[in-house]
């Protein structure tokens, strides 16, 4: 995988934008994966102004969600559906027809999850995906030990991940879900580039077992060591456990400027 080390988040932001940009100019309908969180808000607000400017055309983009809780009515503020349209599509512009996610509301949710995975494929595959990184190496919710083959599918929140949560939730935990639909690893290495970007010193640790160390499901994110087109992007806090940092610099620096990340 390459590894892109950045001063700052906002930096980060504006790399993984531009990456964007220039794949909507190649392919104006193409699919992109996003991810929810503080992490890809710098990528969103970047990538809102290069809209503004005029710099990028997002009039036939399409969005696809990486998670959903389950039993969140889609309108409630706190659904990652709706968190989605206030912190991507309404910035950009992007109307829900040209959005796609899971449905956390399903009776049967077995069968939303597999008909999500059916959706995806049958939209032609995500063309980029965004990912942020857990503390533990989780990305969506798959939690350590997770399958690096799983598909999307029902997963039950720790309650740590609950108590963390509740913040969203005006404290109240009682309020937070038990459960999520979250794409699978395996569904999330079918993506053509997968991006990660990781900030923060309490990343570091975590940034480095996915990048450095061996390819385990206690690590999840280790995974994207086995995909042909994957990108890490991170600070100086998030890279400062990586021993290869110098070499991750290096190769970022001397790398031919029509390649792009």
């Amino acid at each position: 995988m390459e590894v892109v080390i950045v001063p700052d988040a906002q930096a980060g932001g504006e790399l993984i934008a531009e990456a964007m940009a220039k794949l909507l100019g190649r392919k104006p309908d193409a699919l992109l994966g996003v991810a929810t969180g503080s992490t890809p808000l710098p990528v969103y607000e970047a990538l809102a102004a290069k809209v503004r400017s005029g710099a990028v055309d997002v009039g036939r983009a399409r969005i696809a969600q990486l998670d959903e809780y389950v039993g969140l009515p889609a309108d409630h503020p706190e659904s990652y559906r709706s968190v989605l349209r206030r912190e991507v599509l309404e910035p950009l512009g992007i109307g829900m027809e040209q959005f796609t996610g899971p449905d956390g509301t399903a009776e049967d949710v077995q069968g939303a999850c597999e008909a999500y995975d059916k959706a995806l494929t049958d939209a032609g595959g995500v063309d980029l995906q965004l990912l942020g990184i857990g503390t533990d190496g989780h990305i969506g919710f798959n939690e350590p030990c997770s399958s690096l083959a799983s598909r999307t599918r029902i997963k039950t929140l720790t309650e740590q991940t609950r108590i963390d949560n509740a913040r969203f939730f005006d404290g109240d935990i009682d309020q937070v879900p038990h459960h999520v639909i979250t794409q699978g690893i395996g569904t999330i290495l079918e993506a053509r580039h997968l991006v990660l970007l990781a900030t923060g010193e309490g990343k570091a640790d975590a940034v480095a077992a996915t990048v450095e160390g061996p390819i385990a499901a206690v690590c999840p994110a280790s995974a994207l060591q086995l995909h042909p087109h994957a990108t890490v992007v991170v600070d100086e806090a998030a890279a400062s456990k990586l021993k290869l940092a110098d070499y991750f610099r290096h190769t970022y620096a001397n790398k031919p400027e029509w390649q792009g990340i």
